[in-house]
């Protein structure tokens, strides 16, 4: 099961071509989807991080946070937050649509811009590199393996449930 099939049903409901490129969906804002759980005590709550964009570690290197993909993909985005069931075949729900920017000189954009100076820091220290990127990493957002299986090597940046927190209301709507 693809995991961002959710976001696949509304990129084509807005009539826009699937395609894995690291510039944002719509030139200039980023559409992404995020599953979230209903606890036992009826309280919403992320299910998972939020995938943002793939690590690029000789882009990482070559470029700062203000011309990384990662701001690209997060600088203008609308973020559609869905209730999800406890197997793939239970339905699943819109509970709300956010628009988020994240803007230049707020602290969650400097924090966010930490989060990657520590992951290319890691990436250009030859002590370190790529295999020590790890998930334990970064305040807001994470890098981590991508894909199936513990034997992936690829890895992508993750907006944490604490980000995601900034800007999507999981109360009850």
């Amino acid at each position: 099961m693809n995991k961002g099939w959710a976001g696949h049903v509304v990129e084509r409901f807005l009539e826009l071509p699937l395609n894995s490129a690291q510039s944002p969906n719509f030139g200039s804002w980023e559409l992404k989807s995020v599953p979230l759980k209903t606890l036992r005590n009826g309280n919403l709550a992320f299910k998972e991080t939020m995938a943002v964009t793939m690590i690029d570690p000789v882009n990482v290197c070559q470029k700062d946070f203000e011309d990384s993909h990662l701001l690209s993909k997060l600088k203008k985005a609308v973020v559609v937050a869905r209730t999800v069931g406890r197997t793939v075949d239970d339905p699943s729900f819109i509970h709300d649509i956010v628009e988020f920017d994240l803007d230049e000189g707020t602290e969650l954009y400097t924090a966010v811009k930490a989060d990657y100076d520590l992951v290319r820091q890691t990436l250009l220290n030859p002590s370190l590199g790529f295999n020590s990127l790890t998930g334990k990493m970064g305040r807001y957002i994470q890098p981590r393996t991508k894909g199936s299986g513990h034997g992936s090597t690829t890895r992508a940046f993750y907006a944490r449930p604490v980000f995601l927190a900034q800007f999507i209301n999981l109360q009850n709507n």
